[in-house]
């Protein structure tokens, strides 16, 4: 069908697309708002992690479109985006609907790029979704139960081997995590959990390197060896070959291969296939096929259309691919759409980078603020889960700015960088990290006893 022109279609319900969407209905926005998203659930990503290894539940990590979007008046449409044409302004969905729009925003993010390795597509677990957390977790389980029942040591040493292809953040995030959680399950089985074997396997010389967590680097790598069992680094290791039962790489020029019934793919991200389709010119993307921006994130040729997130480039621009980035551009787009219904100026979209927040196992993490404060071990936790669980969208009528707290509270009254030098802190090394655990504690409280009242 095709629906009234006065319209903003939002495709891709990821943080910018579903940020977009709760701005304008908080913004009472005067035209309709169309979200599209192919899944029936928001993913919070940055705790998939908690969600997989069962800190957390369905409700706060993959929450539905349908509860979040209740009683905002955007109309939620579960469907495959199929084409989009943006000289027609229309969106083609696999349903066979169709809907034409005002202004389009596209949030499709990026999809997991297996950089031509063969047999990573076929072989190699994502961790990009709650299906992939599913799959991942019942293969796991799987294997370990499969090790516990076998009497072949050699078979049983490539069950209980995982092997995480990529040191970037969520190689990193990922390998601590199974280092800690994946010895106490197969202690519950009554398995040796000395023989858990956890390998990070990584290109580059070093872990982190050109991430926007590269500053946690030497805190990350100390972590690693702090797990239940330590996770081993290869460096300088470049997969050529994944199996279902093993993986091959080249080392000092030397192919080796490396037995494991798992190996997990956090190497690296693709342009989206219907960003890759749009009829922009090769001047008018980067060197990863994305689409460039002007400074509002409208395209240049299509300024009727935004685009935010991983998708796009914004020019004169570099932004690390990361969920502050993309929460903080959903707000400003939202503004801007306003802006045009209005007929007022656009604005800049302008992204605050407030530090970068790293999970180093369960009840563990690092933190760095504002390049002043490096904080580890379980304060660092409080930080992570307080400042992620203040940014899950919630249903209309509780919405907020999704900054305002941990901007106030935290990083303006309590941590100054003009007051200080850049210090390591570890646990509760300064006093400030006690205040910020008593805030974060406070807040979490409170937005705990806020579900009980909606339950």
């Amino acid at each position: 069908m095709n629906s009234p022109v006065d319209q903003t279609v939002i495709v891709g319900g990821g943080f910018t697309g579903l940020f977009t969407a709760l701005h304008l209905a908080h913004k009472n926005y005067p035209h309709s708002v169309i979200l599209i998203d192919k899944d029936e659930r928001f993913c919070f990503k940055p705790l998939l992690y908690e969600y997989f290894d069962g800190e957390m539940d369905n409700f706060q990590v993959v929450p539905r479109f349908s509860e979040l979007l209740k009683d905002s008046g955007v109309i939620f449409v579960q469907d495959a985006v199929q084409s989009i044409d943006l000289h027609q302004r229309e969106v083609k969905l696999s349903s066979g609907n169709s809907y034409n729009y005002s202004n389009l925003v596209l949030a499709l993010g990026s999809v997991t790029g297996y950089h031509q390795v063969e047999g990573g597509k076929e072989y190699a677990f994502p961790f990009w979704t709650q299906a992939d957390a599913i799959a991942l977790e019942g293969h796991l389980r799987d294997c370990l139960q499969k090790a516990i029942q076998t009497e072949n040591s050699e078979e049983r040493r490539k069950l209980l081997t995982v092997v995480i292809v990529g040191g970037g953040a969520s190689g990193v995030e990922m390998a601590a995590t199974l280092a800690d959680f994946l010895p106490q399950w197969y202690s519950a089985l009554g398995g040796n959990s000395s023989e858990i074997r956890i390998v990070l396997l990584n290109h580059g010389e070093k872990i982190l390197d050109g991430d926007v967590n590269n500053p946690l680097r030497p805190i990350a790598e100390k972590e690693l060896q702090k797990r239940a069992v330590p996770v081993e680094i290869l460096t300088g290791a470049e997969v050529t070959t994944i199996h279902s039962n093993a993986i091959e790489y080249k080392s000092n020029n030397e192919v080796k291969t490396l037995p494991t019934s798992t190996t997990i793919w956090t190497a690296g991200t693709s342009t989206h296939p219907l960003i890759k389709d749009l009829p922009i010119s090769k001047e008018h993307r980067d060197r990863h096929d994305r689409p460039l921006v002007t400074p509002t994130l409208q395209l240049l040729d299509f300024p009727e259309v935004f685009v935010g997130g991983d998708c796009a480039a914004v020019q004169d621009n570099s932004l690390p691919p990361t969920a502050q980035v993309a929460y903080q551009q959903g707000a400003n787009i939202a503004h801007n759409l306003k802006a045009i219904a209005l007929g007022e100026e656009l604005k800049p979209v302008k992204v605050n980078i407030r530090g970068t927040l790293l999970k180093l196992g369960i009840n563990d993490a690092a933190a760095n603020l504002l390049n002043v404060f490096e904080v580890a071990g379980e304060t660092a936790h409080l930080i992570r889960q307080a400042t992620y669980l203040t940014l899950l969208p919630t249903p209309i009528h509780d919405f907020k700015a999704t900054t305002e707290w941990v901007d106030e509270e935290i990083f303006h009254q309590h941590l100054n960088p003009h007051d200080v030098g850049k210090k390591v802190v570890q646990v509760v090394g300064i006093v400030g990290a006690g205040v910020v655990g008593i805030l974060a504690a406070r807040k979490l409280l409170k937005m705990l006893g806020d579900e009980d009242k909606k339950e």
